[in-house]
């Protein structure tokens, strides 16, 4: 399903892996087949990848594991369209929709600022009633509810179908979402950069060219973003690669994205899985490569996380061994994974992060959603 006929390339072994994993700690920014090639390792050429991944990561940011105190607030799970990989979005109707007014949203928000949180964060479906205002009311009924909080929300999706709803550019849409009190925006939306996939599995949202134009249009606004990947479904490595570097040279431009966030695709519950059109998710051997690849190849983005939701606690810790510095935050009332079958999603414990943490032989560290540290 990916968009090239250009075979994958076998992976690199022996005293040439060795090699390319030296030249890329002395500063050799890998090409799209060297990242292919890395991506493709099996066996204990694995464990030295990961092994040169980790190594990166602590010339790049040090031996801290950071976290962020955050909370979710998905207004509504009613969405217009009808991902593949979405066990979370219902239609109108359905018996178990829900949407939140104002009034309850600035509770859960109030609720977070009690709860001691630096980041409100939310990306909901795109309901048919909603337009530009819909989404402006949302970040002021949080900001009237967590006044300071940092409110990381929405994404290039639903920046296309605020503006669109309300016929005016996304640029402009961006502008008034600032102005009511956005602090950053979320990367997702992205799942695979790659045209061919993406009409497999999200054929309504953007395009490649449309997401990152919007999101180029929030950094030159000052409006930094996370940069996100979704794989494990039905991509092959090559379009993983297209996709990061699509990240990196957008990074080389702006400078614009805060951390660069895998998330490993949960099939439990999704069309796309029930209807064979993908498989069941990554192998920890995916789930490893893609952090410590992405920790090599993305040599402009700091901030690798590692998503304890997707993952798991030990996966995710494995993961904190191969290039991974970030365990993203404490979440409450994570619905959109729990949506597609994962298990354990409502709150991670700081002190069980820190837990992990100092098990690998790292110290944790508070942050905030722009990695100031707390």
């Amino acid at each position: 399903m990916s968009t090239s006929s250009m075979a994958i390339s076998s992976s690199i072994t022996g005293n040439d892996l060795e090699h390319l994993l030296s030249e890329v700690l002395e500063g050799h920014r890998l090409t799209d087949e060297e990242g292919l090639s890395l991506l493709s390792v099996r066996g204990r050429d694995l464990w030295r990848v990961a092994a040169a991944a980790d190594e990166r990561r602590a010339r790049v940011v040090g031996n801290t594991v950071t976290y962020v105190r955050n909370q979710n607030i998905n207004v509504t799970n009613i969405c217009i369209n009808s991902c593949g990989f979405c066990g979370f979005s219902r239609k109108k109707g359905d018996p178990d929709t829900y949407y939140f007014p104002c009034s309850v949203v600035r509770d859960k928000a109030a609720l977070a600022l009690s709860r001691g949180v630096t980041e409100i964060c939310t990306v909901s479906g795109l309901h048919p009633d909603f337009d530009a205002e819909s989404y402006l009311e949302i970040i002021s009924c949080i900001r009237e509810g967590a006044p300071g909080v940092h409110i990381h929300a929405s994404n290039p999706m639903e920046v296309a179908y605020g503006a669109r709803q309300s016929g005016i550019s996304t640029r402009e849409m961006l502008e008034l979402m600032k102005d009511a009190g956005l602090g950053s925006l979320c990367g997702t939306a992205a799942e695979i950069l790659v045209d061919d996939v993406r009409k497999v599995i999200c054929p309504g949202k953007v395009t490649t060219a449309e997401w990152e134009r919007i999101i180029r249009e929030a950094h030159s606004l000052g409006i930094r973003s996370t940069a996100t990947i979704m794989y494990g479904h039905c991509e092959t490595a090559l379009d993983q690669i297209r996709h990061l570097a699509i990240l990196r040279r957008i990074q080389d431009e702006t400078g614009g994205f805060t951390e660069f966030v895998p998330l490993s695709f949960i099939h439990r519950e999704t069309p796309m899985f029930k209807s064979g059109l993908a498989r069941a998710g990554a192998t920890g051997r995916e789930d490893l490569l893609m952090i410590a690849v992405s920790r090599l190849f993305l040599d402009n983005i700091p901030h690798i996380q590692v998503s304890w939701v997707k993952l798991g606690l030990k996966m995710a810790q494995l993961c904190l061994l191969s290039g991974g510095d970030d365990l993203g935050g404490t979440m409450f009332e994570e619905s959109i994974s729990k949506g597609a079958g994962a298990v354990n999603t409502d709150y991670l414990d700081p002190e069980e992060m820190r837990r992990i943490a100092e098990d690998a032989g790292r110290i944790l560290q508070r942050r905030t959603t722009l990695y100031t540290p707390i």
